[in-house]
């Protein structure tokens, strides 16, 4: 729909209403170090219309032309903003160092002072000094004579586009508009494959600023910010950023009216990014350590063991720190070597991640929980931790350790808290399954012998009967339990289902540490059983491998480490067991999850 609007009762009435903000004055140079007689142009931008404009003292330059006054009016994302910009277009005739003093507005009765600029003229050439074509006409073109989507798009804007496998990159999709945006919504998030992906969370509101992109000067803002690791090498897409918007162009009217007064359109435009390719390279096998697990950034190792004296059946923290910027999110836990009749537990993680514009740098601590079970002296052995700095393009390696431990005679009494299990290969057949048939005493004839009638024969037969039905059973029972292995399968759910049972008892009468310890033992003794894993091998890393080698969902195995995690924490720490009720759902949802998978 066409409609006219006066431009300036258009921004007055537009930019009061948003003087709700805070008001911002500031002032810029298109270039700080210039030729004497080389054009240049000095910008005062408001985010608010203002009532009186006072320029700083220009009489030592050449005034070509100014002020230029543009006003525009702008939402993004429903929130709206204004903002007005005067500017003259210079020639400093004269070589020398100048100070150009702050310039002065009145914003509702209230006086706001720019900031002071300095400019650094040298010296000339005579072509330089007839060089006085206003700026406006490269730098502002005609708003009739120019392209709406050369007034307005996106761009996606890298900090790299060559990286190694592992590398961070900082990708930003900025706005680069000087027309007025009345609405707008997004179409199309950009897609990250081959990439792990963290958005950095931005204001909410929208900050905009003043760049000069191609010869023109655009307001900006960023709309979006991602931190982006690619995971594999090779020349890696980033999907365009579709948004459409609603804007207010001028339109190319003849009507003399309409070119005094200012006529315009509401135009809706789809404008999409362009797509940008991201280089990157393989990690170099040269020097690659065998303990090197993916770390790609710099970073720094600390560790520290809580107790270096403590009875057997004690517990014990042993932490390692890696803090730095990189990949910190994505690291696997480090295998660290424990002495021998040392129970070691997998490590709950402690993170101080921080996410923003300059990347992810932060800390993530590895506490791992160690019961040594024998008493003597002992010594954990240093840790080796290998990262791949991607500035220098070599492997480092960063060492802590060792620490001795000294562990004396457990107190008595003391509860060793090991899980044990069977080896499940002792299979007990139990009579339940025999059915006996209760068989009624014929009726006898009053006459005749008992040798010889029906009765006779009916107990005569009973004896092979039996025997004929034990062999039978006996064959039938050998055959199925000829497979150990799916016999523990078929028993594994009925294990479970007697620990979670238990557990619920002994939650009924207070006992949480009871009823920890039977969801402990029943999903670590079902998946015993259901994945075939030994008890000497039972850990979290085997279990994790089994389910995911059997296609069970992230999503299971995950939900399951994390139910596992809860129960050693509560064992160990009761303060900081969480709510049991919860607890057991999680685990009966888990164990049915599994038994309908796999």
């Amino acid at each position: 729909m066409k409609t006219i609007y006066l431009t300036g009762l258009f921004c007055v009435i537009w930019c009061t209403a948003l003087f709700s903000q805070d008001v911002t004055f500031t002032a810029s140079l298109s270039s700080n170090q210039v030729a004497a007689g080389q054009q240049f142009y000095i910008t005062f931008t408001a985010n608010s219309s203002i009532d009186r404009f006072a320029p700083p003292e220009l009489s030592q330059f050449r005034v070509l032309s100014g002020p230029n006054q543009s006003s525009s009016v702008t939402s993004i994302n429903g929130r709206m903003t204004s903002s007005m910009t005067l500017s003259y277009d210079l020639v400093a005739p004269k070589e020398g160092v100048y100070i150009i003093g702050p310039a002065t507005i009145v914003v509702k009765g209230k006086q706001i002072r720019s900031n002071a600029l300095r400019l650094v003229v040298g010296k000339g050439t005579p072509g330089q000094q007839n060089n006085s074509a206003p700026a406006t006409v490269t730098n502002q073109p005609d708003e009739r004579s120019l392209d709406i989507s050369k007034r307005l798009f996106i761009r996606a804007v890298p900090s790299k586009t060559s990286v190694y496998q592992g590398e961070e990159i900082i990708v930003s999709y900025k706005l680069y508009t000087n027309i007025d945006i009345l609405d707008n919504q997004v179409d199309k998030l950009p897609d990250f494959n081959g990439f792990w992906s963290q958005e950095i969370k931005l204001n909410e509101n929208v900050q905009w600023t003043i760049e000069t992109y191609k010869g023109i000067r655009y307001q900006t803002a960023v709309l979006k910010q991602i931190i982006l690791f690619p995971e594999h090498a090779g020349d890696l897409k980033l999907d365009p950023l579709g948004m459409t918007f609603l804007v207010r162009a001028p339109s190319a009217s003849n009507d003399p009216f309409d070119q005094i007064f200012g006529s315009y359109d509401d135009v809706k435009r789809k404008i999409k990014s362009a797509d940008i390719t991201i280089h990157v390279k393989p990690l170099p096998d040269k020097g690659k350590p065998a303990n090197f697990n993916g770390a790609v950034g710099t970073f720094a190792l600390s560790a520290s063991l809580d107790k270096k004296e403590l009875k057997a059946n004690e517990t014990a923290t042993y932490s390692l720190n890696i803090s730095g910027s990189g990949n910190l999110k994505l690291m696997s836990a480090p295998v660290i070597e424990t002495p021998e009749f040392f129970e070691k537990f997998d490590p709950k993680l402690e993170d101080q991640i921080t996410v923003n514009a300059n990347g992810v740098s932060g800390s993530r601590a590895y506490n791992y929980l160690l019961i040594p079970r024998k008493e003597g002296k002992f010594n954990l052995k240093p840790y080796h931790f290998t990262y791949f700095n991607p500035s220098s393009g070599r492997y480092v390696t960063l060492v802590s350790g060792p620490f001795p431990i000294q562990v004396n005679k457990a107190a008595p009494g003391s509860d060793p808290g090991q899980y044990a299990t069977t080896n499940q290969q002792d299979i007990k057949s139990l009579g339940k399954d025999i059915v006996y048939i209760k068989i009624d005493p014929p009726s006898f004839s009053t006459k005749g012998s008992f040798h010889g009638s029906i009765a006779y024969y009916l107990l005569l037969s009973i004896g092979p009967l039996l025997f004929i039905g034990s062999v039978t059973y006996k064959k039938w029972n050998d055959k199925n339990n000829s497979d150990v292995v799916q016999v523990n399968k078929n028993k594994a759910n009925k294990l479970a289902a007697k620990h979670l049972k238990s557990a619920m008892e002994q939650l009924k009468t207070g006992n949480k540490n009871a009823f920890f310890e039977e969801i402990y033992k029943g999903i670590y003794g079902y998946l015993s059983n259901k994945l075939n894993i030994p008890a000497a091998s039972l850990n979290q890393e085997t279990i994790v491998n089994k389910l995911r080698d059997a296609s069970l969902s992230e999503a299971i195995i995950v939900n399951l480490v994390n139910i596992l995690e809860d129960c050693e924490m509560a064992r160990y720490a009761p303060s900081a067991s969480k709510d049991p009720s919860v607890v057991y759902e999680n685990a009966k949802n888990s164990i049915n999850d599994i038994e309908n998978n796999i």
